[in-house]
């Protein structure tokens, strides 16, 4: 089990020096974890922060010190869309990273952030051990990409201006939904939209570049949108919007390492899904309280609400994905078999 007493020892714990080393039988493996997120420390801070740094300390406790991680939050080491890619070629060792910003490179990722598909963290979280799970997991692989851990998040909307809870409510404002799929829905309902990653949401509002942007409940309070925003729908009792964020791991760094040391990042990474799923949870229920405490407008969704966006979605992005390949059509046939 891990342990806070565990994760305090093993987090001030030397750094590592040597990367592959053969040269002594104490060398380490040095992992550099990278992620868009801002920094904290193990026990304070953005919990996808947090959660890299928990599975860092763990991995280096449990192999004696033969595996080590590095954190790298903010994009300092790979901006943002890069890291993927990165990944794949061998250059990044792992990321916690949005699955759909990867969507330009595999337009099968986007389907981490199809509106309406997954309506509860259990049911994503179910994806895992189910046909579905198996299918995207296979996909990444062939593409050089493990999943190491299953991260889900709800998502809400930090508005400028008026509250969008209805699809009516977006019409004419410029909205940053997270991915292509998502701006599409977006567009049906009368909204223009701006494709920038999470971290980049402050400054498109601050300077009225983006009227409204849709993210997670911890990116809303991670990136202080309650500074920038008089509005926010919280998506804590129901969402269309639900975004795949796990930590990711580059296959070809990750077949390099021995058996024992992979097991040790496989046992460690399904062990954190727990942490991901309670953080996020948590985030859920706080960002309220941040934008009441700011004083925007909080307003909630409903599940006929919720339907309304997914009517939309199946007409417009769900077509168009099933559309791009026959690994999409069939990842998005596995994915609605899983119940809510």
């Amino acid at each position: 089990m891990i342990t806070r007493r565990h994760l305090v020892a093993s987090a001030l714990a030397a750094p590592a020096i040597l990367r592959f080393g053969t040269g002594t039988a104490h060398a380490a493996t040095t992992l550099k974890i990278s992620h868009q997120f801002p920094g904290g420390t193990i026990d304070k801070g953005d919990f996808r922060d947090r959660l890299v740094r928990v599975f860092a300390a763990e991995i280096e406790k449990r192999s004696g010190g033969e595996l080590k991680g590095e954190v790298y939050p903010n994009s300092s080491l790979i901006k943002t869309n890069a890291q993927f890619s990165a990944m794949r070629k061998g250059a990044l060792d792992l990321s916690l990273y949005p699955l759909p910003y990867a969507g330009g490179e595999l337009p099968e990722t986007n389907i981490g952030l199809m509106p309406g598909l997954v309506s509860t963290y259990d049911q994503g979280l179910k994806w895992k051990n189910q046909p579905v799970g198996k299918a995207l997991s296979d996909f990444l692989a062939d593409k050089g990409i493990m999943i190491i851990t299953w991260v889900w998040q709800a998502g809400g909307v930090a508005s400028r201006s008026k509250p969008i809870v209805a699809p009516e409510d977006a019409k004419g404002l410029k909205v940053r939904g997270g991915s292509r799929e998502m701006d599409m829905v977006l567009q049906s309902a009368g909204a223009a939209v701006l494709s920038v990653p999470s971290n980049e949401l402050y400054a498109a509002m601050q300077t009225g570049a983006c009227d409204a942007g849709i993210t997670s409940s911890t990116s809303l309070i991670s990136f202080r949108l309650e500074e920038v925003a008089k509005s926010l729908t919280s998506g804590a009792g129901a969402s269309y919007w639900f975004m795949f964020e796990p930590l990711l791991m580059s296959k070809a760094i990750f077949d390099k390492l021995p058996k024992n040391q992979q097991d040790i990042i496989v046992a460690v990474g399904s062990e954190m899904e727990a942490f991901g799923k309670k953080g996020a949870q948590d985030d859920d229920i706080e960002v309220a309280k941040v934008y009441e405490k700011a004083g925007a407008k909080v307003s909630a969704l409903d599940q006929a609400t919720v339907n309304k966006w997914r009517d939309i979605a199946r007409d417009t992005a769900w077509k168009d994905y099933t559309g791009k390949s026959a690994a999409a059509a069939n990842l998005l046939k596995l994915a609605t078999d899983v119940s809510a």
